[in-house]
C-alpha cells in the first residue's frame, strides 16, 4: 500500500462534475442522492499510480450542498444565530452563510490514507463561505471531519436507547458488541428463559416508536434493525472560515 504522504503528492483537487460523483456513488453507505448540490470537487491522480491502470483518474469526490432547516445542533454551534426569523428569512440566511458537505467518497482501494481528511481540509476554504457544516452517521467510527479541522457536536442519546443498552448489558451483552448484530442475536438466542423474556419485552418497548416494526417477531433482521437504531447517532460538524467575518 502506498504511503499517505507519497500518494497525496500524486493527487490534485480540481472542480468536479456530477458525473464524477455518479462514478463513485456506489461506494457510499447512503443509497439516496446528495440533494441539490452547490459545488463538487474531485480528487484526481496526477499520473499513473504504481500497479494501477491510468484510466483510474477520479479517486475521490466531495459534494457541497445548500443547508437545510431544522438542524438543532447548528443552533447550539452558532449560538442561535439563525433563530428568531420566519422560515423564508432563515433559508435566505442559510443560503448566504452556510454550505453543507453532503458527500465525501474515496474509491475503496485508496481508503485509509488520509485522503478524505485531505479533501475536506483543502476544499473548505475554496468555498468562500463563512460556515461549512456536515452531518455524519459514522462520525464516531471514522472522525475524519474532526481531523480536517471541523468541530463536532453530538446529540444526547435518547432515553429509549439508554434503557435498551442498559438492559442488554444486564444480561451480559456489552455496548462494544452492539456493532455486530449476528453476534448479539446469537447471544440472545442462548439466554436463559427469564433473561430472554426480559430482553424480548425491552425490544418490544423500544420498537413502539417504529409503527412498521412494532409487532415484528424475533429474528436476525429485527435484531439488526434495533441495533442500527441504537448506534445511529449522527454527529454534527461545523467549521468557521477564519478569513470571513459574519
Amino acid at each position: 500500500m502506498m504511503a499517505q504522504c507519497t500518494l497525496q503528492k500524486q493527487v490534485r483537487i480540481v472542480p468536479g462534475t456530477f458525473a464524477d460523483y455518479k462514478k463513485l456513488a456506489q461506494y457510499h453507505y447512503r443509497d439516496n442522492g446528495p440533494g441539490q448540490f452547490s459545488r463538487i470537487y474531485s480528487l484526481r491522480t496526477k499520473a499513473e499510480i504504481s500497479n494501477l491502470k491510468s484510466h483510474i483518474d477520479c479517486i475521490g469526490v466531495i459534494v457541497y450542498s445548500t443547508a437545510t432547516l431544522g438542524q438543532q445542533l447548528r443552533n447550539i454551534a452558532t449560538n442561535n444565530f439563525f433563530l428568531g426569523f420566519d422560515q423564508k428569512t432563515q433559508l435566505a440566511l442559510l443560503n448566504k452563510y452556510v454550505r453543507r458537505i453532503s458527500r465525501v467518497i474515496i474509491e475503496p482501494r485508496f481508503r485509509g490514507l488520509g485522503l478524505a481528511k485531505h479533501l475536506v481540509r483543502e476544499t473548505m476554504p475554496m468555498m468562500s463561505f463563512p460556515i461549512i457544516e456536515a452531518v455524519a452517521v459514522m462520525g464516531m467510527v471514522n472522525p475524519f471531519f474532526e481531523r480536517a479541522g471541523m468541530k463536532a457536536y453530538t446529540a444526547p442519546e435518547k432515553a429509549s436507547s439508554i434503557r435498551l443498552t442498559e438492559a442488554l448489558s444486564a444480561v451480559g451483552i456489552e455496548q462494544q458488541l452492539l456493532i455486530d448484530p449476528p453476534a448479539v442475536h446469537k447471544k440472545i438466542e442462548k439466554l436463559p428463559k427469564r433473561a430472554a423474556e426480559f430482553i424480548e419485552a425491552e425490544f418490544r418497548r423500544f420498537l413502539q416508536s417504529y409503527a412498521d416494526r412494532r409487532y415484528s417477531r424475533p429474528s436476525l433482521k429485527r435484531t439488526t434493525f434495533v441495533l442500527n437504531k441504537l448506534t445511529d447517532r449522527a454527529v454534527y460538524y461545523i467549521w468557521f472560515n477564519p478569513s470571513i467575518n459574519v
